[in-house]
């Protein structure tokens, strides 16, 4: 699998499940823009779990070149704007997004993207769990919310039984 460029919440929700050392073994290296380090430190201020990049070898922090003007426009965070940029940037790695409206805008710019679900899948895929309907579980007891549709499409798609 191509490496990775990741937005804030992918990084968060997989720390606060501990897991985040998954996306080292499934991408190598993540880079994630200065936009994204600020709004760890903002969350670290205000008193929240979060993870410091600079304590994983295996994060870089690079800078988009460029912002796409259209994208300026739109209701996205910084971090989620950076990252696209930078992904944009470099279009073979894949693109870690959880937002829907960011999800949907990268796609349109043919960019790879995957999101927190996604790394379970392809955690599961790779040995590194037996079951990701426990994961999602504790991804929603930290804040994470997720659809009963997404959940029973994921749970589908990992082989697990569907309630």
């Amino acid at each position: 699998m191509p490496e990775a460029i990741s937005n804030t919440s992918p990084l968060l929700y997989l720390y606060r499940i501990g897991v985040q050392d998954w996306l080292k073994q499934i991408f190598g290296e993540i880079w994630i823009p200065g936009a994204v380090v600020s709004e760890l430190k903002e969350g670290q201020r205000r008193g929240y779990d979060v993870p410091n990049p600079r304590h994983y070898e295996w994060i870089k922090v690079v800078e988009p070149r460029a912002m796409p003007s259209e994208w300026l426009a739109l209701d996205l965070g910084a971090g989620e704007l950076a990252t696209m940029a930078l992904a944009l940037e470099n279009p073979k790695r894949v693109v870690l997004l959880d937002d829907s409206l960011a999800r949907r805008t990268a796609q349109a710019a043919g960019l790879t993207v995957m999101g927190t679900l996604g790394v379970l899948l392809e955690a599961k895929s790779r040995g590194f769990t037996e079951s990701i309907g426990p994961l999602m579980e504790r991804l929603e007891n930290t804040g994470m919310w997720i659809s009963e549709d997404v959940q029973r499409r994921i749970l589908r798609l990992a082989g697990e039984t569907v309630s």
